[in-house]
């Protein structure tokens, strides 16, 4: 799964533009699935028989996008101004390497000098209207030769294993959660599973929405990343989750309160198989869970997080042995459900 992880992170897919990310994972999901279709939203939604037919009871959810930025203007001198796609903190974003457009041209957020600011704007973080993107264009016809407006741009992070057993790269919102599908897919089930990959979710759960009133599933388990604040300047009361300490399984973010008996159930598997498990101590964060629960009559839903450091910056970080338990937690999930 760790290498699987390692080809979706290196993969650009920016909330609207998932094309490529999409087109990875159904070549690898092909093979396993009994069928499988992309949506009018970018949804990728893949049907598995198991060894119990249950038809469309269970979804499992991992979206598909990544934050990055899209090009609004491009100046007299060549240079890219843009918007962020996402909710990106300015503060991370000045002097990373991007890449705009299907052509991947290099580019890097720039920012007047610092020796060149007053006292006051040293202070600030600077808006968005004051950051632009230097793709080395001599001018605005070099720059029009290379990417043109609306064009969808991502950070550069190479990924790699570092440290005590952690793993450094963009997009592990949610790339780890679809490496975890993918990896499901690719075994034999234990009752029929709906994978939806979904698109658009860094910008309100678009795709979420739309995949859960196809499918229309009884429950819904969905599997993503969560704000990890184990950091030195964050009071303990606010620290969310940690790394290494096993998969967050939430009762309650920012978008949803979960399922209690499902909420139960997932802690219970835990506990019963020495996987170590952790739970929000902040309440905060949202993900596809909230459109899914609410879709038509309702949705019994269910949320197990891997914790990660720095989310929605150019680069993250995560622990491999939460990933794994994470697997083995979604896994055992599914054979508790199949039980007649």
């Amino acid at each position: 799964m760790l290498n699987t992880l390692k080809e979706l992170c290196h993969l650009n897919g920016v909330s609207g533009d998932e094309n490529e990310v999409r087109r990875f994972l159904s070549a690898r999901a092909l093979p396993y699935a009994t069928h499988l279709h992309a949506d009018a939203l970018g949804n990728l939604i893949v049907f598995k028989k198991g060894r119990r037919a249950t038809g469309n009871q269970l979804m499992l959810c991992a979206h598909m996008d990544e934050v990055g930025i899209i090009v609004t203007h491009i100046t007299k001198k060549g240079f890219l101004k843009f918007d962020f796609v996402g909710g990106v903190d300015r503060r991370v974003a000045i002097g990373k390497p991007v890449v705009i457009g299907h052509n991947k041209i290099p580019g890097v957020i720039g920012l007047k000098a610092v020796h060149l600011v007053s006292h006051e704007e040293q202070k600030t973080v600077p808006k968005t209207e004051n950051l632009y993107i230097d793709i080395g264009a001599k001018d605005k016809e070099a720059a029009n030769a290379l990417v043109a407006l609306g064009d969808y741009g991502s950070f550069v992070c190479e990924p790699e294993e570092w440290g005590s057993g952690l793993f450094k790269a963009k997009a592990i919102d949610d790339r780890i959660g679809c490496a975890v599908m993918l990896k499901l897919l690719e075994e034999e089930l234990p009752m029929d599973v709906t994978f939806a990959f979904t698109a658009q979710e860094e910008v309100g759960t678009r795709g979420a929405f739309g995949s859960a009133f196809s499918v229309t599933p009884k429950i819904a388990l969905v599997l993503e990343t969560t704000t990890a604040a184990d950091l030195p300047d964050v009071e303990g009361h606010r620290r969310v989750c940690a790394l290494g300490k096993g998969p967050v399984i939430s009762y309650m973010d920012g978008g949803t309160i979960y399922d209690r008996t499902l909420f139960q159930t997932l802690r219970r598997l835990a506990e019963e198989n020495s996987i170590p498990w952790q739970t929000k101590e902040y309440i905060a964060g949202g993900n596809d869970a909230r459109a899914i629960q609410r879709t038509k009559t309702g949705v019994r839903t269910a949320a197990v997080s891997a914790a990660v450091r720095y989310l929605h910056a150019p680069a993250s970080v995560g622990s491999l042995a939460d990933f794994e338990n994470m697997l083995k937690l979604t896994r055992l999930f599914l054979q508790d459900l199949a039980q007649p």
